[in-house]
């Protein structure tokens, strides 16, 4: 397609792209930052509101911009952020994380995106495609196969990095796919859902508590998400000996265990009915119930004093915040995945007359757009 420009980038947008403007339009720019001046190639003309484009020569360049250390960056949809500085990712996924909040909630957040460390080597979980002896990740919005480096994915673990295993695995794989987990269990594989290396599940100690997880199933992906994330949220909930919580999309337990090891009375609801049978072995003392949490409500208990929910991307949504609501909890922590669901759960609260008394954001996901979010919800006449 055609190359437009010299285009002035404006600001940064959700989703990994820049905004600049080209005869009025809005045009989305990946590979971009504010205050460049760039040429950019149309990738996506189709809607008369915004059009997507990448950039092809940076004219006037950032503070912020550096070399990509992955010889595919821009080519993989695996990162977004490569040829940004860590100072610039934090200020980008803070930029980000405030617009959505006043955007969406009306909420003026003064907060900083906090870091969790290393650009690099983070990632305990991975994604693999292959074609015959080709091993690769899939292009940004695209089918397209991207080889993997000689020296493997660099946001993962260097466990996933080893070519010799991936090669071995490749040999023995059936279908396209490969799922790679690491833990304190070491590598376990994935193939066409059968367990083709290392144990059949890996494992992970958070706060004490040992967890068992399919190493195709969820678990924080970044090696100090779950014991960072519990943290926080036992902060905002500050649970006390016999209450009784909930923990809403619970996957396997994690906040489920954290607070039953502190004598609460917990409530897991799951839609996964595998992560439900883990979470029943990893947390035997709570209660879980296999269903999605819309369906599920009927079931749960008519007054709790604590919840904690952690929805995908696509947030909880007006029914399950309306039934959390008004089930007189003392406190809610929210944990959002996607910081436009989650400034619109926040925005579902504030009607139900539930307000942050914090939102605490975190890059546990460096090289690429993502970030989470957590908020510790009170009820306003508290």
């Amino acid at each position: 397609m055609a190359v437009v420009g010299p285009l002035e980038v404006e600001r940064v947008a959700h989703g990994g792209h820049a905004v600049a403007r080209h005869e009025g339009r809005v045009v989305f720019v990946r590979g971009a930052l504010p205050g460049e001046r760039v040429m950019v190639r149309i990738t996506d003309d189709t809607r008369e509101a915004f059009w997507r484009g990448e950039v092809t020569e940076v004219l006037v360049a950032s503070d912020d911009r550096v070399v990509p250390p992955c010889p595919v960056a821009g080519e993989c949809g695996g990162c977004d952020l490569q040829h940004v500085s860590q100072a610039g990712q934090l200020r980008w996924k803070t930029d980000v994380l405030a617009e959505q909040l006043l955007r969406l909630a009306g909420i003026e957040w003064s907060g900083t995106v906090e870091s969790a460390g290393d650009l690099l080597g983070w990632r305990t979980r991975l994604d693999l495609r292959h074609s015959g002896t080709r091993l690769g990740l899939l292009a940004h919005r695209s089918h397209h196969l991207v080889d993997l480096p000689a020296q493997g994915c660099l946001i993962a673990d260097p466990a996933l990095r080893d070519r010799h295993l991936l090669d071995d695995l490749v040999a023995r794989a059936e279908g396209d796919e490969l799922r790679l987990a690491v833990g304190e269990s070491g590598v376990s594989a994935v193939s066409d859902g059968r367990v083709i290396h290392g144990p059949a599940l890996v494992e992970h100690t958070v706060l004490g508590h040992r967890f068992r997880v399919h190493p195709a199933g969820f678990w924080q992906v970044h090696p100090r998400a779950a014991e960072l994330l519990t943290e926080v949220v036992l902060d905002g909930l500050d649970p006390r000996a016999g209450e009784t919580a909930l923990d809403l999309y619970c996957g396997v337990g994690l906040f489920a265990g954290a607070l039953s090891d502190r004598g609460v009375r917990v409530t897991g609801v799951e839609i996964n009915k595998h992560a439900v049978a883990q979470a029943r072995r990893n947390v035997p003392d709570a209660r879980f119930i296999a269903a999605p949490l819309d369906r599920a409500l009927g079931r749960l208990p008519d007054h709790v004093d604590l919840v904690v929910l952690d929805p995908a991307r696509q947030g909880a949504g007006r029914k399950v915040v309306g039934h959390v609501a008004g089930l007189g909890a003392r406190a809610i922590v929210h944990v959002g995945c996607d910081p436009a669901s989650f400034a619109r759960d926040l925005a579902l609260f504030a009607e139900q007359g539930w307000k942050p008394e914090w939102i605490r954001g975190f890059d546990l996901f460096g090289m690429t757009q993502h970030l989470e979010a957590v908020a510790s919800l009170r009820p306003t006449e508290h």
